[in-house]
């Protein structure tokens, strides 16, 4: 017998993992995949944000330092854009699946295919709605902020405000794709707990758990930074707070 306090229960964490492994080759040809197309829009997305207006505070001059550094920034944009990819693969493959791959686990008899459908209609919806929150969080507020705050902070210490190409670019677009995959993972919960991996009681008695860990997930994906770990964390644990909220209104329990 699992322990009633378990937050994940050994029989479903098993046969999650036995299936995201049986999973595995589809996620790795989609890294690929996307990787290869997300070479050449890395370039794109280079060129656009030099071009851009409001991402080079006033005063802060853009260096190279040497002739790899571009193709060494498209390969990390085009890394994290395949990995983001694989991400939404497995969150949907997840919600088309989950409560099957969960009913194996405990040898249950397995639902039918037609709740899975709407159910990755409805990941597909708020994996959308959620990354483009993501995305206006980042392109207004964390981004515009951030910057302007290095730069004046440089100049209060005295310091010429000369940044090199690589780590501007690969700042700004950390914080796009760490805001839009962190405001992710409320999701993920709802998901879990739909699936009965994990019970909503289990997850509010466990708040402060889930909290650590939101914010641990915020300063892997921003960049090494306290205040942008604590911009892209704080927004996320509101967000996960309101999933749990919504989640119990429209439970049926």
């Amino acid at each position: 017998m699992e322990k009633s306090g378990d937050l994940l229960p050994r029989a479903e964490v098993r046969a999650l993992f036995t299936h995201i492994r049986a999973r595995s080759r589809v996620l790795i040809t989609v890294f690929f995949l996307s990787f290869l197309i997300g070479y050449p829009l890395a370039e794109w997305m280079i060129e656009m944000l030099i071009d851009a207006d409001g991402y080079r505070p006033e005063g802060v001059e853009i260096i190279v330092l040497q002739p790899m550094e571009i193709i060494l920034l498209k390969l990390r944009i085009a890394s994290q854009i395949a990995l983001a990819a694989s991400v939404i693969t497995l969150i949907c493959d997840l919600a088309l699946h989950g409560r099957k791959i969960i009913s194996e686990g405990k040898r249950v008899a397995v639902e039918s295919s037609a709740g899975g459908y709407s159910r990755l209609i409805m990941a597909v919806f708020s994996i959308l709605f959620l990354g483009l929150l993501g995305f206006i969080y980042a392109h207004e507020v964390l981004i515009p902020f951030l910057l302007e705050y290095l730069a004046k902070d440089a100049n209060a210490a005295g310091l010429d405000s000369t940044w090199q190409l690589r780590s501007w670019i690969g700042f700004i677009i950390g914080l796009y794709m760490g805001s839009i995959l962190s405001f992710q993972i409320p999701l993920v919960l709802i998901m879990l707990i739909k699936a009965d991996v994990v019970d909503r009681k289990t997850v509010t008695d466990n708040r402060s758990f889930l909290w650590f860990g939101a914010a641990v997930f915020g300063a892997f994906v921003s960049p090494p930074d306290p205040l942008s770990m604590f911009l892209i964390g704080g927004p996320m644990l509101v967000i996960l707070e309101i999933a749990l909220l919504l989640e119990r209104i429209t439970s049926n329990d």
